[in-house]
């Protein structure tokens, strides 16, 4: 506390524009925690060495084999020179050192006091360890393999620039298929550069739509030379690819990792393109002697079939259609008379039986009774006639309406008289 207020913290150096820190302040704390590192292993590929006769100081630059990535070293010239392996730019190492950042000059390097050589036993069993691990995570499992198109439109090629391999390529290609196309990208294919160009040119030609089918191709040569192919980078990158990827590395004893990867593995670079490229000639051919057996098989099928009307239409039924209908024609006919017949004579029944009934009918019907000298009487009251049954129907003074067999005739009742009816005598029975 202060007599004018309560007092207040002064800012902390570097936290603001006022109280920056010094330059020397910053590379003695940068160089003190880089120093609490300690010695670490550290693996690469060398890619420069300089050493100067009469300097107590070599100067080298150790790469990483999968990334575009270096480090700075120094160490004494003497581990160059008694090194039991000559050290080359190109050479596999694993080297021990400090880390040291020079506060002069701003710079970080690593000093060596140990240099290994990774020789070629090494270089087997890190590729064998690494073989199996990639096996145990599936990448060879054949049924992440991608089956290549019949006739790609674009092919993509990685390959040293002017090799041998890209020549073998292109020209068998283009002999089996005149029309094929290629996108080449022209990487290095051994030395320290090798799997981040063609890791750039593989992700290139995977994103391009029109490259239907990857090839990486490379001659033969040492194991050292083909250690590229068995990168761990590389062959995970060929993995995960959407594009096919065909590989086409050294000769047919050669085997890198790549190989297992990879979607097809061609024994050289002329089997590549023969298996990815059909031969035009050939398939001309196989398309004529395709030709051939199909028509072939349809003039047989025509044949058969041609066969089998024949027999069809040799038969009766087919070879005469209307014979049936002639040979039931008169028995049709003959049916269609007795018929007719049948109906005349019925018709000839009814027609006497109705001419019977008829005579029948008018025998007993009022107008041949009429005709025989009866009449029928009806007495007339106004508009309704009653016909008279009884004398007691037509009192005196009745107007009649007589009715005889050709016409009728009118009268008025003058009297009437009763006829008294003698009972019938009974018929006797003769008796012969």
């Amino acid at each position: 506390m202060t007599a004018d207020g309560p007092a207040t913290a002064a800012p902390a150096p570097g936290s603001s524009a006022e109280q920056p820190w010094p330059v020397r302040s910053i590379a003695l704390k940068v160089s003190q925690w880089i120093d609490r590192l300690g010695s670490v292993w550290v693996e690469g590929q060398l890619t420069q060495i300089t050493s100067r006769p009469g300097t107590r100081t070599a100067f080298l630059v150790l790469r990483d084999t999968s990334a575009d990535m270096s480090l700075q070293l120094t160490c004494d010239p003497d581990l160059l020179r008694h090194s039991p392996i000559p050290l080359t730019e190109g050479s596999r190492v694993v080297v021990f050192g400090k880390l040291q950042y020079f506060t002069g000059r701003g710079s970080l390097s690593l000093r060596v006091t140990e240099i290994r050589p990774v020789g070629i036993g090494e270089l087997l069993a890190r590729i064998e360890r690494l073989k199996a691990l990639l096996a145990a995570e599936g990448l060879f499992d054949a049924r992440r393999k991608q089956p290549l198109p019949f006739l790609p439109g674009t092919i993509g090629l990685i390959t040293g620039r002017a090799s041998a391999a890209e020549r073998d390529v292109l020209s068998v290609a283009q002999s089996r298929w005149p029309a094929v196309c290629f996108e080449i990208r022209n990487t290095a294919v051994q030395g320290p550069t090798a799997v981040p160009q063609m890791l750039t040119a593989l992700a290139d030609l995977d994103r391009n739509p029109h490259v239907d089918v990857i090839v990486l191709a490379r001659g033969g040569g040492s194991t050292e030379d083909l250690l590229p192919f068995s990168d761990e980078a590389l062959c995970r990158a060929v993995s995960n690819a959407r594009t096919p990827v065909v590989s086409a590395i050294g000769h047919e004893p050669d085997n890198p990792l790549l190989d297992l990867v990879a979607d097809l593995r061609a024994a050289t670079p002329t089997d590549a393109a023969k298996r990815i490229v059909p031969d035009a000639a050939a398939e001309s051919a196989a398309v004529a002697e395709w030709r051939a057996r199909s028509a072939a098989a349809l003039r047989g099928w025509v044949r058969r079939e041609l066969s089998v009307v024949t027999q069809l239409r040799s038969r009766p039924v087919l070879a005469d259609p209307l014979r049936e209908l002639t040979h039931r024609h008169d028995e049709v006919e003959r049916l269609r008379l007795t018929a007719r017949r049948d109906v005349e004579r019925m018709l000839r029944t009814q027609e006497t039986a109705t001419r019977h009934l008829r005579e029948k009918l008018t025998a007993v019907g009022p107008a041949a009774t009429l005709a025989r000298g009866y009449a029928v009487v009806q007495r007339v009251a106004g508009p309704e006639r009653h016909v008279v049954r009884s004398i007691d129907d037509s009192p005196a003074g009745s107007q009649l309406r007589i009715r005889v067999a050709d016409g009728a005739v009118t009268a008025a009742a003058l009297g009437a008289q009763r006829i008294t009816q003698k009972p019938a005598e009974p018929v006797q029975e003769k008796r012969t």
